[in-house]
């Protein structure tokens, strides 16, 4: 407690000191013995000797100063210098503060200082955390590679900048044309005079509009265009992800990094970059011929740039935070909708219609909660730079009579001044925003680059495509934990052999490991610990497609996507003909139900294949497996949906595959009892494997299992 109160003491008796032998200074500055230096030259040293003095006090009181106090000391003791040397070299003036130092125009010199280093503290912070420096440098970085995509289109946005100049430029001169006209109108009157005026005003007017429409037309076409490339890069990242990343990622967040950020991410760069250079030639320019119409009363304005720029720091940086929050809370109600609807049976089934729609709209209630905050934010800030701005409009106002009055400037020119100022200051304001929100708004593209970068766990990049596959498969002392789950192992040093031409089934009670293998065998996931190998080869090592290909699997619950049969046989395979869907059909019983309906196969299925029955899209995806002409063969428990006469033909057509590797997981233990080779799984472990009646004959758990369900069936 004592070292704070004598750092507090240390830092008030510093800052007393400083201001004293700064006043001192300043007031010396302004003695007519200094006068034999020269006006501008008397001021020059003064400045440096008063930087000098300011930062040895601060030395001596505080140590190293930090760059800001650097800052404020320099500018502190320059600008009284600065602005009397260019007042001097621009309009051959002198100022009161230059002729006569005095205690108001120190004060006017210490509070323009301390305005601009607030200013440039707001705006442009310096940071020791590391962390903070390395978000803005993320940020920055985000912001190239925004622009870096936007190469194609480099004709549409070189052709939008030039509209755009043409159209700011013909835009600042339409105000300077309307004080003409009042000024003709106010004196002596001159029809030619008018008239030039008047038809100057109308071409300015119609290339601002021409020039504008131009710019903006270019602008949306080229983020159309990027937009569209963004999104298709973001969608065949995100296809490339393994199984497990859809598991821990919600479809919701997901859809909305398709849908609202990337759109976002396209429009928002590469507008804040149209309106930052409009912006930026257009103060430039206003500036320039403000200061033509009268000097003063731009130094004027310009005074309220850095209060400004502190509300509009201070509204951006709340404003921002509240917009993430919204788009999170979007997110959540757009994944509950997600989730109520892809769920509709299980909702109806339980009658929980009102608990589905209550948690939509608590997500709809939370999401409007935060826009209320963000748009009291928004109207406390309008009101605060209303007010502001009619302040000094006020001030230009009273001034601008007295300079009408003194014959400094007419009163078209104050007109002109006052339509330059209305604008100027909106300008100030953009530019003072548009910095920041240029890199802030590269937040949704971080969340758009975060899935772009991420490189799938399980890896893609094997390049084995041999020529002749046998199709035997080898576990081999296999752990595995689900991504969701990672301290609760499925599958416990696992080992199992399918031979090839051999059908092997999986049997045992439901969730110790039997689809989990499947998994493992189409590389959904990576074990933690062993291998699986294809033909003696590490799967990893095989090229993706071809593995995809040569591995085939018809699941439980068949997946068919919109479009037609033929479509979704033929599902991923661009050379396959009609009479090998046709062939692969026959092999899986579908080809005559298939025949019978009205348009055969090219009867749409409808989305996610409503338009079937469960057999049919079971037979159907039987039929997109065979069509591959797969070397191992997956039936993860298939036949719970087909009637006996089907399943017959089935393993019928599936047996005269005789080099076919066959994988089956089934419940009905009925259906596996002619297997080369039955596996018994329990606890994620083999316990036991042979054949039926080997297994039958040890008593254990595949004959308990069997008694079970054979308990179950007669009961």
């Amino acid at each position: 407690m004592a070292g704070n109160t004598e750092t507090v003491l240390r830092k008030a008796g510093t800052l007393i000191a400083a201001a004293c032998v700064d006043l001192s200074l300043f007031y010396a500055s302004g003695c007519q013995v200094s006068l034999a230096f020269g006006h501008l030259a008397r001021l020059w040293v003064s400045a440096a000797l008063r930087c000098f003095a300011l930062t040895s006090v601060t030395l001596l009181g505080l140590g190293v100063p930090k760059p800001l106090l650097i800052r404020v000391i320099v500018a502190h003791s320059l600008l009284p210098a600065v602005l009397e040397t260019g007042t001097k070299v621009l309009y051959n003036e002198e100022t009161q503060c230059g002729v006569l130092a005095d205690m108001r125009c120190w004060l006017l010199c210490a509070g323009a200082s301390l305005a601009a280093a607030l200013f440039w503290e707001t705006t442009i912070p310096d940071t020791d955390d590391a962390a903070d420096g390395k978000e803005k440098q993320k940020a920055r970085v985000l912001l190239l590679r925004v622009l870096y995509l936007y190469r194609p289109d480099y004709l549409r946005l070189i052709g939008g900048v030039v509209f755009l100049t043409l159209a700011v430029l013909c835009e600042m001169f339409i105000p300077f044309y309307t004080g003409r006209v009042i000024d003709i109108l106010g004196s002596q009157y001159q029809h030619t005079a008018f008239k030039s005026a008047l038809l100057y005003m109308g071409l300015f007017s119609l290339g601002s509009s021409v020039s504008a429409g131009c710019r903006g037309g270019l602008l949306l076409s080229a983020i159309s265009a990027f937009t569209c490339r963004v999104k298709v890069k973001l969608f065949g990242a995100l296809t490339k992800q393994e199984i497990g990343f859809f598991e821990t990622v919600k479809t919701g967040e997901i859809t909305a990094r398709l849908s609202r950020d990337t759109n976002l991410m396209g429009r928002t760069v590469c507008l804040n970059v149209n309106v930052l250079l409009r912006t930026f030639i257009k103060t430039m320019g206003m500036i320039s011929l403000m200061m033509n119409l009268s000097w003063k009363l731009t130094f004027l304005v310009l005074m309220e740039t850095p209060l400004t720029g502190l509300i509009q720091v201070i509204y951006d940086t709340h404003y921002q935070r509240l917009s993430l929050a919204v788009q999170d809370s979007i997110a959540r109600a757009n994944e509950a909708v997600n989730e109520a609807v892809s769920g509709i049976r299980v909702v109806r089934s339980f009658n929980t219609e009102k608990h589905e729609a209550g948690r939509y709209d608590n997500c709809l209630m939370d999401t409007h909660r935060l826009k209320t905050k963000r748009d009291i934010i928004s109207a406390v800030y309008l009101l605060a730079r209303r007010v502001t701005g009619l302040g000094m409009q006020v001030f230009i106002l009273y001034y601008g009579r007295l300079f009408i009055q003194g014959g400094q400037m007419t009163t078209g020119n104050l007109v002109s001044f006052l339509l330059y100022q209305s604008d100027l200051g909106d300008n100030i304001r953009t530019l003072t925003y548009i910095f920041g929100d240029m890199l802030n708004s590269v937040g949704a593209a971080g969340k758009v680059f975060e899935y772009l970068d991420r490189k799938p766990q399980v890896s893609t990049e094997g390049t084995l495509k041999p020529d002749q596959l046998r199709g035997n498969v080898s576990f081999c002392g296999v752990n595995f934990a689900y991504p969701a789950c990672p301290n609760k192992k499925v599958l416990q040093d696992l080992s199992l052999e399918l031979k090839s031409g051999q059908m092997t089934a999986l049997v045992g009670p439901s969730g110790d490991g039997k689809s989990t293998c499947v998994s493992l065998l189409e590389r959904f996931y990576e074990p933690q610990d062993g291998e699986i190998l294809l033909d003696n080869e590490p799967l990893k090592s095989y090229e993706h497609r071809f593995l995809h290909k040569k591995i085939a699997v018809v699941n439980q619950e068949p997946v068919l996507f919109s479009g037609s049969i033929r479509d979704n046989i033929a599902y991923g395979l661009a050379d396959c003909s009609l009479d090998e869907i046709q062939e692969a059909a026959r092999k899986a019983n579908a080809h005559d139900f298939i025949m019978q309906l009205e348009k055969g196969y090219d009867t749409e299925v409808g989305e996610g294949g409503g338009q079937l029955s469960k057999s049919e899209k079971q037979q159907i995806a039987i039929a997109r497996a065979l069509v591959r002409q797969p070397q191992v063969l997956i039936l993860d428990e298939i036949t719970s949906s087909l009637d006996t006469e089907s399943e017959n033909k089935v393993q019928q057509a599936l047996a005269n595959c005789p080099n076919q590797t066959l994988l089956v997981i089934a419940h009905r233990l009925k259906t596996i009892e002619k297997a080369d080779q039955i596996v018994f799984i329990g606890k994620g472990r083999v316990q036991e494997r042979g054949t039926h009646q080997e297994l039958m004959d040890m008593k254990g758990g595949y004959f308990k299992h069997k008694e079970m369900e054979t308990h179950r069936s007669d009961s």
